[in-house]
């Protein structure tokens, strides 16, 4: 056995972690998650606003990081939709409207077709500027969104009728892949106003350590990787799931299936790897 190990041709290895990932995925294993406190926070923040509460919800990342941030942003604009919020839409990336008008026609038109453009939902869209936007809306909407993204006065837009900054909607909801994100909303809208601005938001993992801190004087909650999307999706499956769930709903669930595992099968070898070597000491060939 120890000969077999110790001349254990790598690319045994890679076929077995090729196995491990594959095998998930072509089963479409969902795994159970229970979700963690800081990411619970997130979902009851949203779960206690009442129907017609207004939330600013702004897609900040692109391509590069949807595999982390676009369960997460699915998830947003579904809970919104169920619990019947008034979404605004904003971007300060290039590519974010993109996103936007994603969840505009894989969720909203086709699960909540009796929700209404500038009655229930409105897509404000891209601002250059980064942290000045921000900074802008805080204190004066209306300056930086004289229209919306399809070019439709502010003032012909039902819901925006009482709108004047960040301090009359009731969540910020963020999805964020780096800078300008979650920090810089934290940092010139919550810091403005935090008594009147709640933040919840979904990070990449490499963001996360930097945005811990702010919760949860700063953030109600927040969403880190693909693990938080997982945990905030079987929450809003667990309270609003239906028979034959499309699987755009569940796809950080089924993404944590292959990293399970493939993490379960990197501890396996670092531990037979680590046996190797001590039967190698025993024998005097280490």
């Amino acid at each position: 056995m120890y000969e077999f190990l110790r001349d254990l041709d790598r690319r045994v290895i890679f076929s077995l972690m090729a196995v491990a990932v594959a095998v998930p995925i072509l089963l479409q294993i969902t795994p159970p998650e229970k979700a963690t406190p800081i990411v619970r926070d997130a979902f009851e923040t949203i779960e206690a606003l009442e129907e017609g509460d207004r939330v600013y919800m702004a897609f900040d990342f692109d391509p590069a990081s949807a595999g982390e941030l676009q369960p997460m942003a699915t998830a947003f604009v579904r809970h919104a939709s169920e619990k019947k919020l008034k979404i605004y839409f904003t971007a300060l990336w290039p590519v974010g409207p993109q996103f936007i008008k994603n969840a505009e026609r894989d969720v909203i038109r086709r699960d909540f077709p009796n929700m209404v453009y500038g009655e229930d939902y409105v897509d404000l869209g891209f601002k250059t500027g980064n942290e000045g936007v921000i900074k802008l809306v805080a204190n004066d909407l209306r300056a930086q969104y004289p229209q919306d993204a399809r070019g439709t006065p502010i003032d012909d837009i039902p819901m925006m009728e009482g709108v004047a900054s960040i301090r009359d909607f009731d969540v910020i909801m963020n999805v964020s892949a780096g800078y300008p994100g979650t920090k810089e909303w934290v940092q010139y809208a919550v810091a403005s106003a935090p008594d009147d601005v709640k933040l919840v938001a979904g990070c990449t993992g490499v963001q996360a350590p930097l945005l811990y801190p702010y919760y949860p004087q700063q953030m109600s909650g927040l969403l880190a990787a693909i693990k938080g999307a997982a945990e905030y999706e079987s929450l809003v499956l667990g309270k609003y799931g239906r028979e034959n769930e499309p699987g755009m709903y569940q796809e950080g669930l089924r993404r944590m299936a292959p990293q399970l595992s493939g993490h379960i099968l990197m501890v396996g070898l670092i531990f037979v790897g680590n046996l190797v070597y001590f039967m190698a000491r025993k024998r005097g060939e280490a």
